[in-house]
């Protein structure tokens, strides 16, 4: 048997500003398919993005989200979906913690 995969986000607030985005100007409407896209994506393969080192993880995501591991997914026009990926005996789930911009990834990753 094989496990139920799930994405959800990490707040209420998280998801409102998700849902709200359909509701937004050209580009954030665009934004929202893009991310609504990548959560297909996840529920089919939640290790489809790519790993960050330990070593490069924001010290609040550790604080305030106790996350034991850490991914990024790219969407077009250099925006960054960031999630982590919890499990049991039953399921999957990816939480998003957030997405942004290239330059507001590179702010919260030093880089």
């Amino acid at each position: 048997m094989s496990k139920e995969i799930v994405v959800a986000f990490i707040s209420e607030r998280l998801k409102t500003d998700f849902e709200n985005l359909k509701k937004g100007k050209y580009e954030d409407e665009r934004l929202y398919d893009f991310i609504d896209r990548a959560i297909d994506d996840l529920k089919k393969d939640p290790l489809c993005g790519t790993k960050i080192l330990k070593r490069l993880w924001p010290k609040e995501y550790i604080r305030r989200y106790g996350v034991t591991n850490l991914w990024k997914y790219d969407l077009p026009n250099a925006w960054r979906i960031i999630y982590t990926i919890e499990s049991d005996e039953v399921r999957i789930v990816n939480i998003i913690l957030e997405w942004f911009d290239h330059k507001e990834y590179e702010k919260r990753f030093n880089y």
